[in-house]
Order: structure tokens, then sequence, then C-alpha cells
């Protein structure tokens, strides 16, 4: 006899969209991934922005580092939560269920950001939330790739508008990277991860980074 699994329950305060996702397809070649559009709930954003931490400095922050408002620390806790976790592993056929979180929070980008690259090994599932408003900018368009050295070579695009959710499975041909784009541009980078050391790590590497970047 089987037990039946659980399926994640929408409650009315949460900040995200299960049923989008549930009901979003997974396209599986040349890697996993899925779009949804208006993932975040649209009665959340302008509580969740009017709450975004303040990044001044570009690139990745852990979200330890960072000081924000009660709807976007509710926000943070409905990504990393059993519902979601549950509704991503099953997407993409992993079990998530002993695997830790990673969150970064980023606010601005360098014409520099966005040079086609893969994933660290260490990390299993790339959740990427968008919160930009309508983008009109013909950079920062996040492309999914064919191949490694070509940003035309892409098989989806993937605007960073106000309330989109990216996901893809981490895979060595999960190639990705965006047209040159400088200025504000809000992310949230959500990674389920191999391991706890991971964890310290990321955060370390990441808190290094951000201390160089404030000093020069």
């Amino acid at each position: 006899m089987t037990t039946p699994v659980q399926m994640p329950i929408q409650t009315p305060d949460q900040t995200i969209d299960l049923d989008a996702l549930r009901a979003a397809p997974v396209t599986r070649e040349p890697f996993p991934y899925m779009i949804v559009p208006h993932f975040v709930r649209a009665d959340a954003i302008d509580a969740i922005e009017a709450d975004y931490p303040d990044v001044g400095v570009p690139g990745s922050v852990p979200l330890p580092s960072l000081t924000y408002g009660p709807r976007f620390a509710q926000f943070m806790n409905d990504i990393r939560g059993p519902e979601m976790t549950a509704l991503i592993a099953e997407k993409f056929n992993i079990d998530l269920s002993h695997r830790p979180t990673t969150v970064t929070v980023r606010g601005q980008c360098r014409a520099t950001d966005g040079q086609i690259h893969t994933d660290s090994k260490t990390k299993l599932i790339t959740v990427l939330i968008y919160m930009n408003g309508q983008w009109e900018q013909p950079g920062g368009r996040l492309r999914l790739l064919r191949t490694p050295d070509n940003l035309n070579d892409a098989f989806a695009e993937v605007p960073p508008v106000q309330g989109t959710l990216l996901a893809f499975r981490n895979q060595p041909n999960a190639w990705h990277g965006h047209e040159s784009f400088a200025g504000p541009r809000r992310a949230i980078q959500l990674n389920w991860v191999r391991d706890s050391g991971v964890v310290w790590r990321e955060q370390m590497r990441h808190r290094f980074s951000a201390f160089l970047k404030k000093v020069f």
C-alpha cells in the first residue's frame, strides 16, 4: 500500500501563487526548465517591493546579510517552505526533502554581468524570481542557451518582469546569460544545494565579494 502524496495547499496570506506553479509545464530539452509569469501574487507585489532590501552594490548578496521588511520576509519564507519544495521536487523529478537552500538577492546590474555560464555543480535546482515592473530594456533578459559561446543561440528568453519565475535543473549543459545592461535590476535566486557545507561556502564567498565591491 502506497502513502498518498500530500499536495501543497494555497493559503490566503501567501505571497506566491502555488496553483500557477503547479499548472506550469516543464520543458525537458535541452535541459529541464519552466517559466511561470505572475508567480508572485498581484495583491502582494506592492508590499514586497516596499520591503525589498536596499542592495546598493552589483552582484548577489546573501539573504542573511540583508535587512528587509516583514512582507519581504514572508516572501522568503514562502519560497523556501515545504509546499514550494514539494512542487519543485515533483516538477523536476528530484528528491529535495533533505537538501538545504541558499538565497541571494540582487538590486543592481553591471555592464559586465550576464556572461554565459552554468551554475556550480553543488547547486541542484536554480530558481530566479524577478521584481522589475515591465522590462523595456533590450539588455538584462536572461537567455537559455544551446551552446556556451553564443548568446544568439537561445531557445528561451526571460525578461526580468515583475513576479516572473524561472526554474531549471542544473546540468553541465544548462548554459544561460544575457545581453549587457547597467542599472537597477532586482532578482532573487533560490537554490537547493548538495549539503550544508555548500551553504556556508556560498555565504562566505558572496559576503567577501560584496565587501570588495564596497571597498573598490
